[in-house]
């Protein structure tokens, strides 16, 4: 049975729906194409115009938002990459499940590692346009 409850804010875990989705090890265009994909098919904690910048040129950058799993909105459309970059992406293992399906959907997603929970997991893929 599928749970939607909601975190009360006492304990120390996000609702199940929430999924975070780290970008790492590519362009800040690339990850701003991926989190239009994510934001068109599911609500997010950032406005469409919250573009991704590097922050130190020298060292690695990661992007991060928050996606509300519950419910896809609108299916997304096709979106190329420059170049393949990483995605960690952390939640109940429905809302993971589903993200990570909606990836698949646009991109080409190859596993590189999982982590399970109790109550959530971890997964991180790289992503590539097809």
């Amino acid at each position: 049975m599928k749970s939607s409850a909601k975190s009360s804010g006492k304990g120390t875990h996000p609702p199940v729906d929430e999924v975070v989705v780290a970008l790492t090890n590519g362009a800040k265009e690339d990850a701003h194409a991926v989190f239009g994909v994510l934001r068109t098919a599911f609500a997010c904690d950032r406005a469409a115009d919250d573009i991704p910048r590097e922050v130190a040129e020298r060292r690695p950058t990661v992007w991060i938002a928050t996606y509300d799993a519950s419910h896809m909105r609108r299916k997304p459309g096709p979106v190329k990459l420059d170049a393949p970059l990483t995605a960690t992406l952390q939640g109940g293992y429905a809302a993971v499940d589903s993200m990570r399906k909606t990836l698949a959907s646009v991109f080409t997603v190859r596993d590189i590692g999982t982590a399970f929970g109790d109550q959530e997991e971890e997964i991180q893929v790289r992503l590539e346009s097809r």
